[in-house]
């Protein structure tokens, strides 16, 4: 078959034989998803199979095709990318950086200037997946502290809620970059700062966030049932926000490191109904954003500790196909990094020790990088070394390697 066909047929044909599904039983699958009547088997088979070869499906068979594989319509056939860059930025707001701060001096705050503030938040925000950590975390604060100044000025009720949103949307990046870094604790403390803001201010979204990073802290530091609670309590107060999708993910994954495969399966199928219907998201760079792609991103962690390994693979190459740019660059590092460990994980289990160590190295390599998340995956690519290779020389080069990552931060040592 022609390799000049759409990602979304190379992959609806992967997805089926990692499966060792039959185009006969796709079709069944997907008939026990659809609403209404579907046409005779033989004709659906013969859709099928102009799919695969790269036709492009109707708006009423693409959710059918997506949920036959546990995955959202928009993961499978996206929406063209919208990546604003900084002129537009600028044309956004009709501010630069300077003018934002000469207005923040002023005695009042008028809408222009709130819109600004706006745009600063969602670039920051934006820039999350790629940014180097350190400087992210220096001008997140930065804005942070100017946005909590302008609580002292003389403000509308409603630009009184304005600001303390915006100030939790910019705790909770900053609590999410302190925390890639490994300060444990200081996150934690922007983490409770931001759901304060939120409670304070009824804003849902913004708790949500915030109860998602205590499931986040909780996964890397092996409190599973943590985890759960936390993803519970963030579903509770913000059920209709995107946040509810990644909470559903977050808990997946708890339930499969404690073994449970059905309650994995449960997390995956609430998460991705609930992405379903959602509508889909303007800004896909934003870290705050819940984009379809992320969601196959949950689900290759979840196949990959289940043993599904073939299944892991293929959405491990998916995630990479997504995180990479034509020309090679890397566009989603962190995401990227995780799915060379899950590749990684399957060599190892195939017997190919090579391949395993060269990708869990390459995950290890790289700017920016969330530490803690890192080092959890990292940790069960080791194990599967230890276990199955343990007296290999090249072995323990790697597993000291990773050690020696831990103890940068003692807190995630593995």
């Amino acid at each position: 078959m022609s390799e000049d066909r759409p990602d979304w047929a190379r992959r609806i044909a992967a997805e089926r034989q990692a499966r060792d599904m039959s185009q006969l039983q796709a079709v069944r699958a997907m008939r026990a998803h659809a609403a209404e009547e579907l046409p005779s088997d033989d004709s659906m088979v013969r859709q099928w199979k102009r799919w695969e070869a790269g036709q492009t499906p109707g708006d009423f068979y693409k959710p059918l095709i997506a949920a036959v594989f546990g995955t959202v319509t928009h993961a499978l056939f996206p929406a063209p990318a919208r990546r604003d860059g900084n002129a537009e930025i600028i044309t956004a707001s009709g501010m630069e950086t300077t003018e934002i701060l000469g207005r923040l001096s002023r005695s009042d705050v008028d809408e222009a200037t709130l819109n600004a503030l706006r745009v600063t938040a969602d670039r920051l925000c934006s820039e999350y997946p790629y940014m180097p950590s350190e400087q992210l975390l220096i001008e997140g604060r930065q804005w942070l502290r100017r946005v909590v100044e302008l609580r002292k000025k003389s403000l509308t009720l409603a630009q009184h809620r304005e600001i303390l949103a915006l100030s939790g949307w910019l705790a909770l990046l900053v609590g999410c970059v302190e925390y890639d870094s490994g300060d444990r604790y200081g996150a934690e403390a922007t983490r409770r700062a931001a759901l304060s803001i939120a409670t304070e201010s009824d804003i849902a979204e913004v708790a949500g966030w915030a109860h998602e990073m205590r499931a986040w802290f909780s996964l890397t530091t092996g409190d599973y049932r943590g985890v759960i609670a936390a993803a519970q309590a963030g579903a509770e107060v913000a059920p209709h926000h995107g946040v509810a999708v990644q909470l559903a993910g977050q808990e997946a994954k708890a339930w499969a490191r404690l073994g449970d495969r059905r309650q994995v399966e449960v997390a995956l199928d609430k998460g991705r109904r609930l992405l379903e219907g959602m509508p889909h998201p303007e800004n896909l760079d934003n870290h705050f954003v819940v984009d379809p792609a992320k969601f196959d991103f949950y689900a290759m962690d979840c196949y990959r500790l289940v043993g599904e390994d073939r299944l892991a693979r293929t959405l491990a190459d998916e995630v990479l196909r997504v995180g990479t740019d034509f020309d090679g660059t890397e566009r989603l590092p962190m995401r990227n990094a995780e799915a060379r460990v899950t590749l990684g994980v399957t060599a190892a289990r195939e017997g190919d020790l090579e391949q395993a160590l060269t990708l869990g190295e390459r995950a290890l390599q790289g700017d920016r990088r969330s530490l803690p998340s890192l080092l959890m995956t990292s940790r069960e690519l080791a194990a599967e070394v230890r276990n199955r290779y343990g007296s290999e020389s090249s072995a323990q080069e790697y597993l000291s390697h990773l050690r020696d990552l831990g103890r940068e931060k003692p807190g995630f040592l593995p």
